[in-house]
């Protein structure tokens, strides 16, 4: 039984970071990085209990919308749709190639004689989430499979005689221990949100996760009770937020901000600038806000930009704390 959301002790930002990434899908997803058992991979796998049930075509393998049926590999003859719960797929670092992006379906070639293709991963997840728990050991060949398709949004498969190409976008969430290796920067880029989470200093919150850890462990469906209504407001939230981001307003004074920021701590690109703007509407649409103000840009920019500095020879403090120091010397 997955962990309640709404029961996870402390994190405020990994949360945050994942509420926002569900209201607006286009932010490019989370990359979590911190210390082991944390709680990064209970967090990711609670969240997907928290998603509200997608429109798709009934019975489609790849999670088709209607409105992109007829792009569909199975040419979709259903007209018929149905409310769907948002895909979540793991990723385990062992996956093959085959696996990842799909392949030749043996059982219908050796036992008709048939060419047909079976759906991999990145099929399963389209319009959900790719889950990648230590992202940064994945071998390279799969991130830059991973790369490919993230740029496009589409999959394209040629091989064994198949030429098969479908919808693959999907919100990509990562999680990984630092001291086991740093993650290729062109995937790290690729990520909306960046996360660093840490280990509990406060011996409350220690205490307190090791007694919901063992209430979990004894009671697991009592557990689960307790936490339920939490939970359901949380769910209620990702819907209002959700059906208000497009009418959220994005003022001028805070797209000033965003730049003027971005140029302050030496952000590389511009898509700390777009992430800085689509955070801060989806969490201003979180909150219930009709625009996207400065307290909300505040609130996003360490997650939006600390994996876009640029290193400074003359500057050994963390890019987190140079944020810090930008936001207060600019907007005080």
């Amino acid at each position: 039984m997955p962990f309640p959301f709404s029961a996870i002790v402390g994190q405020d930002e990994m949360k945050r970071a994942l509420l926002i990434s569900a209201v607006d899908p286009r932010i490019g997803g989370v990359m979590v990085f911190g210390d082991r058992g944390t709680g990064k991979s209970t967090a990711a796998r609670a969240l997907s209990a928290l998603l509200p049930p997608m429109l798709a075509v009934a019975g489609c393998r790849y999670n088709c919308a209607p409105d992109e049926a007829d792009r569909c590999p199975d040419q979709c003859q259903s007209r018929k749709t149905a409310k769907v719960p948002v895909p979540f797929v793991d990723l385990p670092l062992g996956a093959t190639e085959d696996r990842v992006l799909g392949a030749l379906d043996l059982e219908r070639a050796l036992g008709r004689g048939e060419k047909a293709f079976e759906p991999g991963l990145l099929a399963k997840a389209h319009r959900g989430y790719l889950y990648i728990d230590e992202i940064n050991l994945l071998e390279d060949h799969l991130v830059d499979l991973l790369l490919d398709v993230a740029a496009s949004g589409e999959n394209l498969v040629e091989r064994e005689g198949l030429s098969v190409r479908h919808p693959a976008r999907f919100v990509l969430i990562g999680s990984g221990n630092p001291e086991e290796g740093e993650l290729r920067p062109q995937l790290l880029d690729r990520f909306g949100l960046s996360v660093e989470v840490k280990t509990p200093q406060d011996i409350e919150q220690r205490i307190e996760i090791m007694r919901r850890c063992d209430a979990l462990e004894r009671e697991p469906a009592k557990f689960a009770a307790d936490w339920a209504e939490a939970d359901a407001k949380i769910v209620r939230r990702l819907a209002k937020g959700k059906k208000a981001l497009p009418g959220v307003a994005m003022p001028e004074t805070t797209l000033t901000d965003a730049a003027t920021l971005c140029m302050a701590v030496g952000a590389d690109g511009l898509r700390g600038e777009l992430t800085l703007m689509r955070a801060a509407r989806a969490y201003a649409a979180l909150e219930g806000a009709k625009s996207a103000e400065r307290k909300h840009l505040r609130a996003v920019a360490p997650m939006a930009l600390r994996h876009r500095l640029r290193r400074d020879v003359l500057d050994e403090t963390g890019s987190t704390v140079r944020i810090d120091r930008a936001l207060t010397e600019l907007f005080g």
